[in-house]
């Protein structure tokens, strides 16, 4: 496994992390408390896929780590707009729901046959157990947080566990996705080392997604 990333491959993150961190925001308009019914397990889904896409172009720990770490910044940036504390639940669980995605997604990687992980049904296979680990780890968010998961209504069950297998089965579709989604990443990236003009102006790609996905966050929240 490499031990570094190479800075068109730290741009990619960055693009990854940005987009991720702005659907996370938009399919989440307008919550500032538990998630709404089968949300969570839709963001799941989307969180996977980005993790998968990010994992084929680095292949390294820290690579997924700046990742979560960029939807975390996006989502305590949604919570300033919108005046909420970090400690609100809509601010503290959906970042904890990232870092228990990427801890399943990095178990999952560890423990599947390279093989396994080479055709569609094994990547089908991979998404589905690491959505299916990560919804079972998101009710342990009390001990972190202290907020307690959202439960379905009129029930103690988390809502997390009660969705369970809509995010499998969409994790059984975003996660090869997004390995074809990486590898079309890399591709890219090899063809834009060939021109030199091109090559110049790719380094400014990932800051202005970044700058752009703020900005269109900062315009839903105060337009």
């Amino acid at each position: 496994m490499p031990k570094k990333i190479r800075l068109t491959h730290l741009g990619i993150v960055v693009m990854f992390g940005a987009v991720w961190g702005l659907s996370e925001t938009a399919l989440g308009a307008g919550l500032q408390s538990c998630a709404s019914l089968a949300s969570g397990s839709i963001m799941t889904g989307f969180a996977l896929f980005f993790m998968a896409a990010t994992w084929v172009v680095t292949q390294n720990v820290l690579g997924l780590s700046l990742l979560v770490a960029i939807a975390s910044f996006f989502k305590m940036f949604d919570a300033l707009l919108l005046s909420l504390p970090l400690q609100n639940g809509a601010v503290a669980n959906p970042i904890f729901a990232f870092l228990m995605e990427g801890l399943a997604f990095l178990i999952l990687i560890a423990i599947t046959r390279e093989k396994v992980k080479q055709n569609r049904v094994g990547q089908a296979l991979l998404g589905g157990m690491a959505a299916l680990l990560s919804v079972n780890l998101f009710p342990l968010v009390k001990y972190a947080t202290g907020i307690p998961a959202c439960v379905f209504p009129g029930t103690s069950y988390p809502l997390s566990l009660y969705y369970a297998p809509l995010a499998v089965c969409l994790s059984f579709i975003t996660v090869p996705l997004g390995i074809w989604v990486g590898k079309e990443a890399e591709e890219i990236e090899a063809r834009i080392k060939v021109s030199s003009r091109i090559k110049k102006l790719s380094y400014f790609f990932s800051p202005a997604t970044l700058i752009l996905c703020l900005a269109i966050i900062a315009l839903l929240r105060l337009g």
